[in-house]
């Protein structure tokens, strides 16, 4: 990377002394501890599993018998659903159609889906119509 500074600075900064933004600053080491117990939590991983159970189960439920679908698989809530034709234009299609975002993962035939941690019900609803959605427009 490069910085950009004046002379009066870079006469004051030695090799080494700035490494990065926040590296191991006491604000963002409070932040990260922060973020690390509340996503340790028990409470918080069971709800993370029932989240990711429910968005398979809706998937699988919502994409039965349509075209194309070779499967749903994951584990929490980084899920995947392999198709049997490049999954690009699924991506492309919800991303148009629906305003969800979603990427290729495997050999390009699989939709990879990684929502947020604190994802609810509702959307994870909205994420499973849009699937659909595209998976059928795309057949």
């Amino acid at each position: 990377g490069a910085v950009l500074m004046k002379q009066k600075v870079a006469d004051a900064m030695s090799a080494g002394d700035h490494g990065s933004t926040f590296a191991g600053g006491p604000l963002v080491c409070a932040a990260a501890n922060y973020v690390f117990d509340t996503v340790s939590a028990p409470a918080f991983l069971s709800e993370v599993q029932r989240k990711g159970d429910a968005l398979q189960t809706k998937l699988r439920a919502k994409l039965e018998g349509i075209p194309g679908v070779v499967e749903v698989r994951g584990r929490g809530l980084l899920v995947g659903v392999q198709l049997d034709r490049p999954a690009g234009p699924v991506c492309e299609s919800m991303r148009t159609e629906s305003n969800v975002l979603a990427i290729t993962a495997g050999a390009g035939d699989v939709l990879r889906l990684v929502p947020p941690l604190i994802i609810s019900d509702a959307e994870i609803d909205t994420a499973v119509d849009a699937v659909a959605k595209a998976v059928t427009a795309t057949a």
